[in-house]
């Protein structure tokens, strides 16, 4: 069995939290220096809405507080962000959006529509293939 243990390294993305309206939820900026690869993994617990729907954003940026950030164009995404999207009858499941673009930061946002009850959710992001190996555990 091959090693992925040493070979990856995780992000907070956005904790896990419980939204009742429809605030965007802003991810943390993701540094991917010293890494290929870049998954983002979002989980979602229980929706309480029957009307609510959330989209998913991905934006990259050379700058470290996204300034001049634009929208991942498609062709840098593995997956899309409508696959990557959840609503109302997506009680406890994950999606997944990878990343193949040259910019080095990315944010992952969260924005609910429709939603005036409680809907958790979480985000993080996973670094691989590293530059250097092992990875820290925990990750820092």
């Amino acid at each position: 069995m091959r090693d992925g243990h040493n070979n990856v390294d995780v992000k907070r993305v956005i904790s896990p939290v419980s939204v009742a309206d429809t605030t965007a939820q802003v991810g943390q900026i993701i540094d991917r220096q010293g890494f290929d690869t870049l998954e983002y993994v979002i989980a979602t617990g229980s929706i309480g809405d029957a009307d609510a729907t959330f989209t998913v954003l991905l934006e990259e940026s050379d700058d470290s507080g996204m300034s001049g950030a634009n929208a991942v164009d498609d062709k840098y995404l593995l997956g899309t962000e409508v696959l990557a999207a959840f609503q109302f009858d997506d009680d406890n499941e994950c999606r997944k959006l990878g990343y193949i673009g040259n910019k080095r930061y990315t944010r992952l946002t969260i924005t609910p529509v429709g939603n005036a009850s409680a809907a958790l959710l979480s985000a993080v992001a996973i670094l691989g293939n590293p530059a250097n190996m092992p990875t820290p555990n925990p990750p820092v």
